[in-house]
């Protein structure tokens, strides 16, 4: 059956198709539209001839110019600079770490002063809330290194691995039980 279709179609396709060809090929075809005359160039040569020609109003205003320029003063860059060499020295070597090579952490040894790596940062989380009288956020500050207000920050807005149970409404529903 699909065979009759497609002989079908092909004849719809091609009935009449010489003379819809020449139909279409007779038509007259459309005027180009008019070009803009800046799109005409003038040639080369012109182009290169006005650009080394001297123009002397323009000689004229450029002797008039008159620049005047300072070095900045050297002391003012080697701040910065001796400021970050100090930065890079106060570095602390890792309180814990992981104790493979399972995600990339082993490569890194030491930290800089102020900053936590992830393992740190979960143990001082963990150990303050379990014991947070002990790990206050001003030990935790001493112990790492870090800025008082970074640490109280850090103990007051983040939670490690809170997990909360809520009980089911009805008694029919399966509950897991704490272990």
């Amino acid at each position: 059956m699909s065979n009759m279709g497609s002989r079908v179609t092909r004849l719809m396709r091609n009935f009449n198709i010489e003379n819809r060809a020449h139909r279409e090929i007779s038509k007259t075809k459309p005027k180009a539209a008019p070009r803009h005359p800046a799109s005409s160039s003038p040639p080369q040569e012109a182009i290169a001839e006005e650009i080394h020609q001297k123009n002397d109003p323009l000689l004229s205003m450029l002797k008039d110019v008159y620049v005047e320029s300072k070095d900045p003063v050297p002391q003012a860059e080697a701040v910065p600079v001796v400021k970050k060499a100090e930065e890079e020295t106060q570095r602390r070597v890792l309180k814990y770490s992981l104790p493979a090579d399972p995600y990339g952490f082993c490569d890194v040894t030491d930290v800089p002063k102020g900053k936590l790596s992830l393992v740190e940062a979960l143990t001082a989380l963990n150990n303050h809330k379990r014991l947070p009288k002990t790990w206050t956020p001003e030990k935790l500050a001493q112990e790492y290194s870090l800025d008082p207000k970074d640490a109280k920050a850090l103990t007051e807005f983040f939670f490690p691995f809170d997990v909360k149970i809520i009980p089911p409404k009805t008694e029919e529903t399966k509950q897991i039980k704490d272990s």
